[in-house]
């Protein structure tokens, strides 16, 4: 078990629990909704994704390609958003990308071919193994929230690259999904802490200027 491994990953798991994994539908939809998230906190690409859907579902190639810009950008989707959702519409429909064929294939493979498509780079890539085909191995690198989770719990004096996590990540295998999850929850555990804390202090605050 990956707690008895790690004793970092024994004092999250302890601290949140598991958490349940991120369920995203294996095809173009989920794919996109990762596309969606890139760069954004969850609420504000949980916002986002929410209008996407009320107006396009089910979210398939056929409704983004006859779709106008201007309408994409009204629910909130940026210029390179787009230019990448378009990418990967056409990498469906015209050069024959088939999520079964891709699904069943090994995660490099995945990587390689989505990594290929404009606008999709490896973070994105990863996520869908992750999200969308819950690869138990799978595992973010380059995702900001792990990198400053890493940050804490080993107590490094700067926030780890991409090559660093693999090496950092090598010790939870082959359960590096359960690790980033735990990772994920933790960072959530402590930004609400973070966020409670400080509104708080605000509430004393005001209570100190009415004295």
């Amino acid at each position: 078990m990956l707690a008895e491994q790690c004793r970092v990953m024994a004092r999250i798991l302890k601290r949140t629990g598991l958490p349940p994994p991120r369920d995203f539908p294996a095809d173009f939809s989920g794919l996109a909704k990762i596309i969606v998230g890139q760069q954004l906190s969850a609420q504000s690409a949980a916002a986002i994704w929410a209008r996407v859907e009320q107006a396009h579902f089910p979210f398939t190639p056929q409704k983004l390609q006859s779709s106008s810009d201007g309408d994409l950008k009204l629910l909130g989707l940026s210029n390179g958003k787009i230019r990448t959702l378009r990418a990967l519409s056409l990498a469906v429909l015209e050069e024959d990308l088939n999520f079964d064929e891709l699904n069943a294939a090994a995660d490099q493979v995945i990587i390689e071919r989505l990594t290929a498509i404009h606008g999709i780079g490896p973070w994105t890539a990863d996520l869908y193994l992750l999200f969308a085909l819950a690869r138990r191995d799978a595992f973010a690198p380059g995702d900001l929230a792990l990198q400053l989770a890493v940050q804490h719990h080993f107590k490094l004096k700067a926030r780890p690259t991409a090559d660093e996590m693999q090496r950092i990540a090598e010790r939870w295998r082959p359960a590096r999904a359960v690790a980033a999850r735990l990772l994920w929850a933790d960072y959530a555990f402590a930004r609400r802490a973070l966020l409670g804390t400080a509104a708080k202090a605000k509430v004393e605050r005001s209570s100190n200027r009415l004295k």
